[in-house]
């Protein structure tokens, strides 16, 4: 059944209820009046007749206890993931002959087969329903976009002087974590004014070991020194346990402290002292300015807010730890149109705390379905009591209108940036010819120096911008290229990502294309997976590199544009290259020539960033050899052993004496080669 390049939900309400005569326990087939097997209508692939069928197949071998099922179409995708308290009793509800709601009929056309995972309990199995949504992003499931995540403030606890830093990612390293930020820019902001207040330093092991002056960052007064002794173990402790308390939501104590050491200071006549006390007051009164609301009776919250409107969604989440607002993101979940407020809400919440952590407070605009079997599942996880309420009145109550206010006015600003978006998508398709504007356009480039580590890279942009999670690069492999062969190089990423292509998503036929409501979909399941448009930064001999590289595989309905600038290499003079007719020039001043030297301009910005990221690691390895003693297989051991380059220039002298093959002596080398560097 076609689905229209949408993801549908399955509305948890609409579905039987225990007391439906369906949900029998002992029910196995539908029954007529008369007590007789109905008769089974005729079936045809892709019929509710052909989906019932499956589903009563595999009801006969499903638990009756509390777990997950995944619905699966005939070529082994998963449709649908749910959860159930009894397995067997939904998979029976979904075969009703009459009353099912148009969503779930959708499914059930589709279905093939069905998967169970039982649990010990239904919040077990709300968990587990949540990561597997996650991974698997089922096209009828309500899906959360969070391809990033979020950033901590982290003083370290594994130095005798710990360092500040932002830290994202697995918070494996010891020390006290600070977040969740809704932004890198916020924990940036935050950490310089935490430097200006608590003067902690923010450099590296290495080069806080090396030092045998005080650094920059010193001189401005953004750090105390304790690297050449310019402060005590117990100075800098202090300072350390300030910004803990700070951080911790202790801020006015904290304050008051400071300026009683000022007074302090003033009255012994030190003036020297007292205006470092002062500045650091000042600097506590920046980081509670920028951060906006601070709410007097939340100590721990996070708040969200969901609004409505033209078929689109968008909620709004604001973080509050230790009574101080971290910031706030929007987000804009995939989910079906006809699905109500608290039902996307819901499904989005078990999804966002899958791999986040979890305050003692949940605070939402809309109550959702299931709200106790959440808070449960929530609690499960954090291990301790986590609340899930919907607040009526107090301060609680406005905060949450004051996300709601920020939630209506994201998804305003996203609903206009969806319109332009589409406004210029299908100019793009009337100057270049196209017959639909396209859901996909995919941009390659390539960046390299005299061919040296030559990388090549695809941006993805499409009605929504930019899909940052599906930009990939490619380190350009072939020994047969002479240096510099920007042909070659492109004919060689092109090959690569359509035989990946045709491998993993395969279409009909090498020259059908597909309709925009059957096309295969990609990962997220809001654009194909095939491209409707490539656009080549090059000209008329990029095009017909890539023109015979797509050929030579069989692709020949894919347009195809060579985006070349002008003799003078400026913007607005761009010429479009075609592999079957003559080139054109878009006038100076059209909104779609903006939109194309945008998406170029995107495409090398990351085509450059990747090539001086390899250029940069193979320096480092290239410099690691130039260590006495160090040859290839000791540079081989060194990297196994340790992971990464930086690792290696971290590592004390016991450290690297560990690795297999590497003596005392050529330790002791190569930790002075990089603390000399």
């Amino acid at each position: 059944m076609p689905m229209n390049g949408r993801r549908k939900d399955i509305d948890p309400a609409s579905e039987p209820t225990p007391e439906t005569p369906w949900e029998d326990e002992d029910q196995t087939l539908p029954e007529t009046a008369d007590g007789e097997d109905a008769p089974e209508p005729e079936a045809t692939p892709g019929s509710l007749a052909v989906g019932r069928e499956a589903l009563l197949r595999h009801a006969r071998l499903a638990p009756s206890s509390p777990g997950v099922y995944r619905m699966i179409d005939a070529a082994g995708e998963v449709l649908y993931v749910g959860k159930a308290k009894s397995i067997k009793k939904r998979i029976l509800s979904y075969t009703r002959p009459t009353g099912l709601d148009t969503r779930i009929e959708r499914v059930v056309a589709n279905t093939a087969s069905v998967e169970f995972i039982s649990t010990a309990t239904e919040t077990e199995a709300l968990l587990l329903e949540a990561n597997l949504i996650k991974r698997l992003r089922p096209r009828f499931n309500v899906l959360l976009r969070d391809d990033k995540s979020f950033p901590y403030i982290l003083i370290t606890g594994d130095h005798w002087a710990p360092q500040i830093l932002k830290h994202r990612g697995a918070r494996s390293r010891p020390g006290r974590y600070y977040g969740p930020f809704a932004s890198v820019w916020a924990v940036n902001r935050t950490i310089n004014a935490l430097q200006r207040a608590f003067l902690l330093r923010s450099c590296t092991d290495g080069f806080f070991e090396s030092r045998t002056r005080p650094c920059l960052l010193h001189q401005i007064k953004r750090c105390s020194g304790p690297c050449t002794g310019e402060i005590d173990f117990a100075g800098y402790a202090e300072l350390v346990r300030e910004a803990n308390a700070f951080l911790s939501g202790k801020s006015q104590a904290v304050k008051q402290e400071l300026a009683r050491e000022m007074e302090a200071a003033s009255e012994a006549l030190d003036f020297e002292r007292a205006a470092v006390y002062r500045d650091r007051l000042a600097a506590l009164s920046a980081v509670q300015s920028t951060q906006g609301i601070n709410p007097k009776s939340v100590e721990e919250a996070d708040v969200f807010a969901i609004h409505q409107e033209g078929g689109y969604s968008g909620i709004e989440v604001f973080f509050f730890r230790t009574g101080q607002n971290w910031g706030n993101r929007a987000y804009f979940p995939k989910a079906d149109r006809a699905l109500e407020a608290g039902e996307v809400l819901g499904a989005f919440l078990a999804q966002f705390y899958d791999d986040k952590p979890v305050p003692g407070l949940v605070l939402l605009s809309h109550d959702i379905p299931e709200r106790a079997l959440l808070a449960a599942a929530l609690s499960t996880r954090a291990s301790r009591r986590v609340e899930v309420t919907v607040p009526q009145r107090g301060e609680k109550r406005e905060l949450v209108i004051h996300a709601l206010t920020n939630a209506r006015e994201a998804l305003g600003r996203r609903l206009a940036d969806l319109s332009s978006q589409q406004t210029l998508l299908g100019g793009l398709a009337t100057a270049f010819g196209l017959k639909q504007a396209p859901r996909r356009i995919e941009i390659y480039d390539n960046s390299h120096i005299q061919g040296s580590n030559p990388v090549g890279a695809m941006v993805v942009a499409g009605p929504e911008g930019f899909r940052k999670n599906q930009y990939r690069k490619f380190n350009i492999r072939s020994t047969e290229l002479a240096p510099g062969d920007d042909f070659g190089m492109m004919r060689e990423v092109l090959e690569r990502r359509f035989k990946r292509l045709m491998n993993e998503a395969p279409r009909a036929g090498p020259t059908e294309a597909a309709a925009p409501d059957s096309e295969t979909e990609g990962p997220d399941n809001g654009q194909p997976e095939w491209p409707d448009l490539l656009l080549i930064d090059g000209g008329q001999g990029q095009v017909n590199a890539v023109r015979d590289a797509l050929a030579a595989l069989g692709v020949t309905d894919v347009p195809l544009v060579g985006v070349a600038k002008g003799p003078d290499r400026d913007s607005g003079n761009e010429t479009f290259y075609f592999p079957d007719r003559p080139p054109i020039k878009l006038p100076p001043r059209d909104p779609v020539l903006y939109f194309v030297q945008r998406m170029r301009d995107e495409v090398h910005r990351f085509a450059i960033g990747s090539h001086r990221t390899r250029r940069k690691k193979d320096i480092r390895e290239a410099g690691l050899q130039e260590i006495a003693g160090v040859g290839p297989a000791r540079k081989r051991a060194l990297l196994h052993h340790f992971g990464t380059l930086k690792a290696i220039e971290r590592a004390s002298v016991a450290d690297l004496a560990q690795v297999p093959g590497v003596s005392a002596e050529t330790a002791r080398r190569i930790y002075d080669f990089f603390q000399k560097r």
